[in-house]
């Protein structure tokens, strides 16, 4: 009777968690999503982000591990690494040299030798996050003098491919050989590394200087003559190389995005970065965008509300096709720096996120910058862990790159303890990135693959998940589904289903 009685109640017991895990919890499962960007830069320029310390692989590495346990517990699926930021790298390149922010010396490999785009690929990859390589196509010199270039850096063979402007030293968007070189920069990348994306910020011609014009006169009256302002040429020549990296991207690599992150106010874009985000968001030539909306709601001049809803409407063309996903550049930094009133009453940045998720027109944000956004400035980690990123969420496909989905897992079982699968063969685009793990209620009449449902993400191809270790998240009796999820960004359809065993 008393073994009967404690095994009701045991029933009882396992019965009320999985109910409890199918429920709503008190924030509402409507502000989730399942398929979002969460990005965050790692901005190595002058080591903002990364490295903290020069020439020291170990310590180097160590950080770089420790950067993306600490984003993947929140719930962070992207990371967006800065590898060119003055036309040098971050990575082995036999085309650049090595960064100076990485060494201490532009030239100067690591020592003991390791490639910091390599490594963070791995590392994230392992953690199934995303690597959107960033590069600034045209800065050179960020202050200084050319003694601090490497002898064997190309502006002493092409002197005549560059300019100075402002005290500092740029390419000239002017001429096709530096499209062509910017170009190559990027395909060596692309073919080298398994990335997953492309990214540019906001940097193309320079943002101008008081009483300084930017020197291509010469470039203008050679190469300008079809053109009836220098204007429209100098965004001519932005939207060449857009265009030529696209379709030289997609030709070798279909599978990964060339996305943009603009000033956060278009008119700053197109009259003196001479961007036309407009055109190349028509065209289909970039797969993202990116604004960096770093003002407040109800900025006077710069409306957080206003921008937004200007970029998401700039995403959906006269077709009413969707040409590119919009992402929302949010300034995590701002909680810290900022001294206007809006930045001091907690918390701008939620109170954002909020209007985003009601509004529904992007697809995730990006957080600037890794150092900043790891302090939790006035709780927004607290806000996203209890919120917004509870659960894991997928990166969003993009919608005119094509691709298909992959082969659901096959021959899921439980074997001493082990959720086990055999592994998916595919290849190229539709080489699995990783697989997603679903606990479903018993008593549920359908296999809802719903965000609150998934247990894990994991790279390991053959799964051996202890099920002990999620035994809080997965009652006893559960039904156990997986999924793939490819560098397409698509996920499969689920698994056979298998019982949670303990």
């Amino acid at each position: 009777m008393i073994r009967t009685l404690h095994s009701r109640i045991a029933t009882i017991i396992a019965l009320f968690v999985s109910l409890f895990i199918t429920l709503p919890n008190l924030w509402g499962d409507e502000n989730v999503r399942k398929a979002e960007m969460r990005g965050v830069w790692i901005a190595t320029v002058a080591g903002i982000d990364w490295p903290l310390t020069r020439d020291n692989t170990y310590q180097q590495k160590q950080d770089l591990i420790n950067i993306l346990d600490s984003l993947k517990a929140c719930n962070i699926n992207t990371v967006a690494f800065q590898v060119r930021p003055t036309a040098d790298a971050f990575y082995q390149s036999a085309l650049e040299p090595w960064s100076n922010y990485l060494t201490g010396k532009q030239g100067k490999a690591p020592s003991p030798f390791y490639d910091p785009l390599d490594f963070i690929i791995t590392e994230a990859h392992k953690r199934c996050m995303e690597v959107h390589v960033w590069m600034n196509p045209y800065r050179v010199i960020n202050g200084g003098t050319v003694e601090s270039l490497c002898q064997n850096h190309l502006y002493f063979e092409r002197p005549e491919l560059f300019a100075w402007y402002g005290g500092k030293l740029y390419f000239n968007p002017a001429y096709q050989d530096v499209r062509d070189y910017l170009t190559m920069i990027v395909m060596d990348i692309v073919l080298r590394y398994d990335l997953d994306a492309i990214h540019f910020d906001d940097y193309f011609y320079p943002y101008k200087e008081k009483g300084e014009e930017f020197p291509d006169e010469k470039a203008y009256e050679e190469l300008g003559g079809r053109f009836a302002t220098k204007d429209e040429w100098r965004r001519n020549n932005v939207d060449l190389v857009i265009e030529q990296l696209q379709h030289t991207i997609k030709a070798a690599r279909p599978w990964v995005q060339f996305g943009i992150s603009p000033f956060g106010n278009n008119n700053t874009n197109y009259n003196e970065l001479y961007a036309d985000l407009t055109k190349w968001i028509k065209n289909g030539w970039i797969d993202y965008v990116l604004p960096q909306l770093y003002w407040n709601i109800g900025h006077k001049t710069a409306d957080y509300s206003t921008l937004y809803d200007w970029w998401s409407k700039e995403c959906v063309n006269t077709n009413n096709r969707i040409p590119c996903n919009f992402y929302v550049g949010q300034y995590a930094s701002g909680l810290e720096i900022y001294t206007q009133t809006a930045w001091k009453e907690p918390n701008e940045l939620a109170r954002q996120l909020k209007q985003n998720y009601e509004k529904g027109n992007d697809k995730g944000s990006f957080f600037y910058s890794n150092k900043y956004f790891m302090k939790n400035p006035q709780g927004l980690l607290d806000t996203l862990r209890q919120q917004y990123y509870r659960y894991p969420a997928l990166q969003p496909a993009c919608p005119n790159m094509g691709g298909e989905a992959s082969a659901a897992p096959s021959n899921v079982r439980v074997e001493n303890g082990y959720l086990r699968w055999d592994s998916v063969d595919e290849k190229d685009g539709k080489c699995v990135r990783y697989y997603v793990v679903y606990a479903i209620p018993s008593f549920s009449k359908e296999e809802q693959l719903l965000p609150r449902r998934i247990v894990t993400t994991t790279a390991n191809p053959t799964g051996n998940l202890y099920l002990e270790d999620y035994r809080k998240t997965i009652p006893a009796g559960s039904r156990l589904v997986v999924t793939s999820f490819n560098r397409y960004r698509y996920e499969s359809e689920a698994s056979d289903w298998v019982f949670a065993e303990y």
